[in-house]
């Protein structure tokens, strides 16, 4: 059994631990307003991107010479998968969720026979990816030095994606991040940027609108698309954000808990122990005085 003294160092350790993870939480909720604001200002932007591209694309469609971002390279042998995750640990199952997603992807190409390769943007995806996927990481980008995310961060990113596409290094892409549905809830999306997927729209009722582009939908599609693949990065990167510090509030809130549980747990394990042993010492003491 340990010594009292111990006791007292476990549990004064336990109220430091409890501090940390108190001071963790406040931070995080104060940080994860600003976060969710930013990701739920990205997102009109980005369906409204879709919705452009949708239309200049239904035009484009029967000249032949799309954009290979939106036409693709006729093959889907080589799969790029671009990875988002967290730069920091301490958020439960946010980074593990997002990476557990993307494995199974990989694994599921590889057996179906293809080539997998895996950008990694965050630590803590190319941490735990490189255990399994080492010879499949063409590259990493980290953000742990960017105080605030900003569209130039996204748009390096997707230049290099571009670059990497023009070479021939891939024929698609896919984007895996942690979609922002509330404090308690994030949800692991895999969003396929390249080629990119124009959904069908349901026929609306009425004359629909004829637009006449200019200069030509091929053009105008060069310029858009490449644009289109950073917006979409920047949101998912904003996403990823406020799931992060959502994320790290629930885990710290529980630590929290837990840590008064095992504090009360403790004291009271002392306290019987500290009372028993007064009651053997004094038990020794009588039994002593009724000797002499």
């Amino acid at each position: 059994m340990a010594s009292l003294k111990d006791m007292r160092v476990r549990i004064a350790s336990t109220k430091a631990t409890q501090k940390i993870t108190k001071a963790m939480q406040m931070v995080a909720a104060s940080k994860l307003r600003r976060a969710q604001t930013a990701a739920e200002a990205a997102r009109p932007y980005a369906e409204r991107m879709d919705a452009v591209i949708t239309n200049i694309a239904g035009a484009a469609a029967g000249s032949g010479t799309a954009p290979a971002l939106l036409a693709g390279t006729g093959s889907d042998k080589v799969h790029l998968l671009l990875v988002c995750t967290g730069e920091r640990g301490l958020s439960g199952a946010f980074n593990s969720s997002i990476v557990r997603l993307a494995r199974e992807r990989a694994l599921s190409l590889m057996n179906q026979g293809k080539e997998v390769k895996i950008f990694c943007v965050g630590r803590k995806g190319y941490e735990q990816l490189r255990r399994q996927f080492e010879r499949q990481i063409v590259g990493n980008t980290e953000l742990r030095s960017v105080k605030v995310l900003g569209f130039k961060n996204a748009e390096d990113i997707a230049k290099k994606i571009v670059a990497m596409f023009n070479a021939g290094d891939f024929d698609v892409c896919t984007l895996f991040y942690s979609r922002f549905k509330s404090v308690i809830a994030q949800v692991p999306t895999a969003q396929q940027i390249i080629p990119l997927v124009i959904e069908a729209k349901e026929a609306a009722t009425g004359a629909a609108a004829v637009y006449d582009y200019e200069p030509a939908e091929d053009e105008i599609l060069s310029t858009l698309l490449p644009r289109n693949l950073a917006v979409q990065i920047f949101r998912a990167l904003l996403e990823n954000n406020a799931s992060f510090y959502g994320a790290q509030m629930s885990a710290m809130d529980n630590a929290t808990r837990n840590a008064g549980d095992m504090i009360r747990k403790q004291t009271l394990i002392y306290n019987r122990t500290r009372q028993a042993m007064i009651t053997k010492e004094l038990i020794e003491i009588i039994s002593g005085a009724e000797a002499i």
